[in-house]
């Protein structure tokens, strides 16, 4: 294992193990479960929205290092951003895990959650890394169609 891999394997481990994101949040304004069946991690994330942004976010739940850094991650990354720069983040990072066309440009925007890049070779942790961003993307177009 060279050192990016090692670095990238601690990431995921520090936020799997010790997540400041596995929590309830104050008074949320929606919430949604995700549930991978092959598996079965659960996630229950709850989101805090006002004005269009995403004020905070907290999840809980079981699953694998993997599902449980993602969520973190996820949540992380897109805390204070838009409804908007959420969905798109979403969509970028979902095009990633599918191997689809994304720039390096696009890469950089995931930050940290750039490090499941190579969750795309083994499809049966994919669905892993993808529970909360499907989650997350489930709760968002709900908001829509209230």
């Amino acid at each position: 294992m060279d050192q990016f891999e090692q670095l990238y394997g601690e990431l995921i481990m520090e936020h799997a193990m010790n997540s400041h994101n596995k929590r309830g949040i104050n008074s949320p304004t929606c919430s949604s479960l995700g549930h991978n069946p092959s598996c079965g991690d659960k996630i229950s994330l709850e989101a805090k929205i006002e004005n269009g942004k995403i004020v905070d976010m907290g999840f809980s739940g079981e699953g694998c290092a993997i599902s449980q850094s993602s969520t973190s991650m996820m949540i992380d990354l897109l805390k204070g951003k838009s409804v908007d720069q959420a969905k798109q983040l979403i969509e970028i990072f979902l095009k990633m895990i599918k191997r689809e066309s994304v720039t390096q440009e696009e890469k950089k925007l995931l930050k940290n959650a750039r490090v499941f890049e190579n969750v795309s070779n083994m499809p049966s942790r994919a669905k892993c890394a993808t529970l909360s961003w499907h989650t997350l993307e489930d709760l968002l177009n709900k908001l829509n169609n209230n």
